[in-house]
Parts: C-alpha cells; sequence; structure tokens
C-alpha cells in the first residue's frame, strides 16, 4: 500500500486513503485502548483463584481481536477482486466508473480498519507478555501486520511463498532460523541463553526470520525475542488431532522443508532440578537429528562458560 501522502506515517496513511466522512481514532488512542482492556482483564483476575486459567482467558480475549481482523481482512478482499474484475471489464461507462470507485473505496476502509485492529491486538498481546512472559499466537490464519514489520506466519503459507520464490515468481527470501526448545526450558538462565543464542544468529543472519512450532517453555520465549526484535517469525504448529502422537515430529519435517541455513536446540533446561527435566526433549533432538543427516548447520544452546 503506497502513502498517499509524503511523511505520514503507514497508519495515517491507511486513514487518509480511506477517506471516511468521520474521522479514524489516533494510533495513539488505539495502542491505550489495548493496552487498558488488557491491564483491566489481568488486574481483575491475577493473584485471583482464576489466575490458573488465565492464559486460556487471555487466548480467547486477543484471540477475538484476531477473529475480528480476519473478518474485515476477508471483505476487504472480496473488495479488492470486485476492483480487479471492474478493471478488467472497465468499459468507460459512467456506471462501471460508480462501480469501480465504490469497490476502490470499500477496500481502502477495510484495510484502514485492519491496520487498527491489528495495533490493538498487538498492543494487547504485547502487554500481556510484558506482565505476564506469555506469548500469544493464533490459533488460526496468521498474525500479519500492515502497520509494523513484525509478522507472524503459518508455515504452509511460507512454504508456498519458498515454491513461489524458487519458481522465480518472487523476491528472494530470507534466511530461516529454526528454533526448538524443550517446554521445561523456561528458567532465567534458559532465557538468558536463548536470547544470546538467537542474538548471535541474529548477527549471522541480518534478515532471519524465526521458525519454531510455539510449544510451551523455550519455544515461548523465543518467540518474545522474535517480538521485541520485530522479527518475522514462521509457526509450524503440531497438529494433534491428524497426527497424533506423531505430530510434533511432522511440525520438525515442515520446519526442516523451508531449508533452514541454522537449526539452534535447547534438548532440557540448563537448571535441571528433577530427574526427569534431565531427560533429553524428543521433538528437539529429533530435529537436531535430521537437520544434522540433511547437511544443515546444527546449534545447541548451552551454559554459559
Amino acid at each position: 500500500m503506497s502513502s498517499p501522502s509524503f511523511g505520514l506515517s503507514r497508519y495515517d496513511a491507511a486513514c487518509t486513503l480511506a477517506s471516511h466522512e468521520m474521522s479514524y481514532p489516533d494510533q495513539a488512542e488505539i495502542e491505550h485502548l489495548g493496552l487498558t482492556v488488557t491491564n483491566e482483564v489481568l488486574d481483575v483476575f491475577l493473584n485471583t483463584a482464576l489466575e490458573d486459567h488465565l492464559p486460556i482467558i487471555m487466548e480467547g480475549l486477543i484471540g477475538g481481536l484476531h477473529s475480528a481482523i480476519l473478518r474485515i481482512q476477508r471483505e476487504a478482499d472480496r473488495s479488492h477482486d470486485d476492483m480487479r474484475r471492474l478493471i478488467r471489464d472497465f468499459d468507460g461507462s459512467e456506471i462501471k466508473d460508480v462501480e469501480l470507485q465504490d469497490a476502490t473505496r470499500s477496500f481502502n476502509r477495510g484495510e484502514a480498519a485492519v491496520m487498527i485492529m491489528e495495533v490493538m491486538r498487538d498492543a494487547a498481546n504485547e502487554n500481556y507478555t510484558a506482565q505476564t512472559g506469555e506469548v500469544w499466537t493464533p490459533w488460526r490464519g496468521s498474525a500479519k501486520n500492515h502497520a509494523t514489520t513484525y509478522a507472524q506466519i503459518e508455515v504452509k503459507e511460507a512454504l508456498r511463498a519458498k515454491d513461489r520464490r524458487e519458481q522465480g515468481l518472487a523476491d528472494p527470501g530470507t534466511e530461516v532460523v529454526v528454533f526448538r526448545g524443550a517446554p521445561k526450558a523456561n528458567r532465567v538462565n534458559d532465557a538468558n541463553r536463548i536470547y544470546d543464542a538467537l542474538n548471535w544468529a541474529l548477527s549471522q543472519f541480518p534478515n532471519m526470520q524465526l521458525a519454531t512450532t510455539g510449544n510451551l517453555g523455550a519455544e515461548q520465549l523465543a518467540l518474545k525475542w522474535a517480538r521485541d526484535k520485530k522479527i518475522k517469525t514462521i509457526l509450524s504448529k503440531a497438529n494433534f488431532d491428524k497426527f497424533k502422537g506423531a505430530a510434533p515430529f511432522k511440525a520438525n519435517d515442515d520446519l526442516l522443508l523451508l531449508d533452514p541455513v541454522l537449526v539452534l536446540t535447547l534438548e532440557c533446561t540448563l537448571e535441571p532440578v528433577t530427574e526427569e527435566e534431565h531427560r533429553p526433549f524428543g521433538p528437539a533432538a529429533n530435529i537436531g537429528q535430521k537437520a544434522r543427516e540433511k547437511g544443515i548447520r546444527t546449534m545447541q544452546v548451552t551454559p554459559k562458560k
């Protein structure tokens, strides 16, 4: 989307392009709204008997905003299809001209609404992460942003884009760094070393995208790092309904199809307490082994020496 006026932010440009007879809220107002909504919910539920259910409650809250974005986007996409059809069949008549203007206006207003809701969703998510350390990820669809550089897409979309690049139909893609880690690797030392490893990877691959399954523990920490750094992420979620116990390993296979330049793994917490925590996390060990067999550079996150 191109800006209709030099110097406008992408948010303001989208609102200006929408040219609605009523004004749009400022970006700062929408960000404040996202913060306020999550603050109210967290203030009520934290340190109460419902605290254990807070991740589900917040998933429903932020996921509801995301669902609204997807619905508005579908409406905008239909208007975009109408625009393409009307441009293709344009005969110069006044009727067709009015129809094209209406479709264009509808598309621009839909895009502005999507951007506004994305700002609210992301402000709510960032506040949730800041206060609890948890990272919300969409169960369906992708968290793509018009207003910021951060985006989160599903592995199927990334693979389709990869196919298009290989066919010469798109610009070269960025380098993918895969990270798989143990759910129990969620302690302070784990976080510090995961961030060290990812910061090092970013120094080696400045245009990197982070690919992971979004599993609990270590991978949630990696997603938080990506959000803080505005790094685009690719999610390959385990589909247990379809693949049962093999789901984490099928997710690994999809990640490796992205042709990563590096696979990082953390097979168990760096601060193990119980015997179980000493045992390697199978899916992390699995992807490391498969990556080495394919000749992909593989590194394990280790304690600081």
